[in-house]
């Protein structure tokens, strides 16, 4: 499915090649956390009463990426793929009949749409979200985000990981 290798963040570079460092590192994390799990593991919801899966947690990211890279820095019109406005939190509900060959397909196609909006601007460019308030934004406040989203989403996985087989790890 994944067989990741998990890039070591940049200490001496740049802005920039920091900031991408570091997200690529917590992307190929989250990636490693499920790395070898079957789809009926990655559905499996193993830290009640949570019903949070690494499948959920997955097809999560690949929204987040998409909503902050392709409808917020550039502007794409890119409809959600799992969730609704009838219900927010179904990139998070799972089913049977929903893969992680699927859910990493996708995740994989917005982070390299992520990459390559991301490619066209620079950390300094203002953006506007157009729902939510309205807000500015600039890339390096986008980066530093998708940082903390991940890291924080990557601790969901290592407990759930660690309840379904008991890997533990960085």
């Amino acid at each position: 499915m994944t067989t990741a290798e998990r890039p070591e963040a940049p200490r001496t570079a740049d802005e920039r090649t920091s900031l991408e460092g570091w997200l690529d590192f917590h992307r190929a994390t989250l990636a490693l956390k499920c790395e070898g799990l079957d789809d009926k593991q990655l559905r499996e919801a193993s830290a009640p009463p949570s019903g949070l899966t690494l499948l959920g947690l997955v097809r999560h990211m690949a929204e987040v990426e998409r909503s902050w890279f392709r409808r917020v820095l550039d502007g794409q019109d890119a409809p959600p793929i799992w969730y609704s406005e009838e219900d927010q939190d179904g990139d998070f509900r799972v089913t049977e009949a929903d893969t992680g060959e699927a859910a990493f397909a996708v995740w994989r196609d917005e982070v390299a749409e992520a990459r390559t909006a991301a490619a066209r601007h620079s950390l300094d460019d203002v953006v506007t979200r157009r729902d939510h308030g309205r807000r500015d934004y600039n890339l390096r406040w986008i980066y530093l985000h998708m940082i903390e989203e991940y890291a924080r989403h990557n601790g969901h996985a290592d407990l759930i990981r660690e309840r379904i087989d008991g890997a533990t790890g960085d």
